[in-house]
C-alpha cells in the first residue's frame, strides 16, 4: 500500500490487489478500471464452497452487488464475488503490523523488530503451507536480518543502485503498448527487465508467471486461471512524481504485475456465471540458495 494513498472514495486506494471489473483501464465507457474497486463491499456470510477448504487457511468471502448509481451508469444485474485465501497467522500478522514505523529514529527501528520476527515467521509458514518447502533456521535468521537492513536502507535515504527484477513466463508473447497507443509488438527479451516506464498488457499468457528479485534474493510466483492476459506496470521516475497518491521514489520498491481478461472480453449468459483465480505466493530463490530453478516455477508443479 502507498503511504500516499487516499481512503476516500470514489478515489481509488493505490497499492493492493485491484479489482478492475468491469472494465479493465479506459477499454470502454466506464471510469478508469470500471467501478468495483471504488465501492463498498459486503462481507459474505454464506459463501459457495471453496474447493481447497483446509484448516490451514483462513477466508473472507466478498460480494458486490449493483447499486442504483451503478445501474444508471452500467445496465446489468450481476453479483461479483471475491474470495481472499489466506494461512490462519495472518489475521495475527496484521493485528501486530498495525501501526507500523512511524518515525526515522533508532527507536523506530528496534520497535519494528518483533514486527519483522513475526513476519518472517509468517513467511516461513506461508512457504510450508503453499510450497510444501522449509528453511532452516540459519536461512530464516539471514532473512530476518536482510530484512532489517532493508528497513534501516530505506529509512535512511540510501540510493538503489538498479531496479534489479526481472519477469519471466512472457517472453516471446505479444503485448499491446500502452505507451504507443496500445499498439501490439511481440516480446524479444529472454525476460522483462526495467530500465524506464514500462505499461504492457501481454496477451495469452501462461497459467504461471515469475518474479525475479535479484538484490533481495527472492521470487514471486503468480499462478492464475480464468484470466489469460497479464499487465506489467512500472511508472518510473516522471510519472511518479506527477501522482498524487504516489511517493516520488516508490516506483523503487513496485511492480504491478495482474492478471486480467483484455483482449476478449467475457461475456456471460443469463444464469451464467464465472471464476477466476489469482494466487501469489513466494518462493527460495535460486539466486540465494540454489534450491530453485526460475524455469522450474514456470513448468513444474
Amino acid at each position: 500500500m502507498k503511504k500516499q494513498a487516499t481512503f476516500k472514495p470514489p478515489k481509488a486506494i493505490r497499492g493492493g490487489i485491484p479489482i478492475c471489473f468491469p472494465q479493465f483501464s479506459n477499454l470502454g465507457s466506464l471510469e478508469q478500471h470500471g467501478f468495483a474497486r471504488n465501492r463498498f463491499w459486503t462481507i459474505d456470510t454464506d459463501p459457495p464452497p471453496f474447493s481447497t477448504a483446509s484448516s490451514s487457511k483462513t477466508y473472507v468471502d466478498l460480494t458486490l452487488k449493483p447499486s442504483e448509481e451503478d445501474t444508471k451508469i452500467w445496465a446489468h444485474i450481476f453479483k461479483f464475488g471475491v474470495s481472499w485465501v489466506m494461512p490462519n497467522r495472518l489475521i495475527e500478522l496484521l493485528a501486530c503490523w498495525n501501526g507500523g514505523v512511524r518515525c526515522h529514529t533508532a527507536a523506530s527501528i528496534c520497535g519494528a523488530i518483533p514486527h519483522y520476527i513475526v513476519w518472517t515467521i509468517w513467511r516461513e509458514q506461508n512457504n510450508r503451507i503453499f510450497e510444501g518447502e522449509e528453511r532452516s533456521i540459519i536461512e530464516l535468521k539471514r532473512i530476518f536480518i536482510l530484512s532489517l537492513f532493508e528497513l534501516i536502507t530505506m529509512l535512511s535515504g540510501l540510493p538503489i543502485s538498479s531496479f534489479e527484477v526481472r519477469v519471466e513466463g512472457l517472453e516471446t508473447l505479444d503485448y499491446l503498448d500502452n505507451l504507443q497507443n496500445r499498439e501490439r509488438f511481440t516480446e524479444q527479451g529472454d525476460a522483462i527487465t526495467f530500465e524506464s516506464e514500462v505499461d504492457k498488457i501481454y496477451l495469452s499468457t501462461p497459467t504461471k508467471i515469475a518474479i525475479l528479485d535479484h538484490e533481495k534474493k527472492r521470487t514471486f510466483v503468480l499462478r492464475k486461471d480464468g484470466l489469460p492476459d497479464a499487465m506489467v506496470w512500472n511508472p518510473w521516475d516522471k510519472k511518479a512524481k506527477a501522482m498524487v497518491d504516489f511517493g516520488d521514489e516508490e516506483y523503487k520498491h513496485m511492480l504491478c504485475v495482474e492478471a486480467a481478461a483484455v483482449e476478449k472480453s467475457i461475456t456471460l449468459k443469463a444464469g451464467e456465471d464465472w471464476k477466476g483465480r489469482q494466487e501469489l505466493s513466494a518462493v527460495p530463490s535460486s539466486y540465494c540458495s540454489g534450491q530453485l530453478d526460475p524455469q522450474k516455477v514456470l513448468h513444474g508443479s
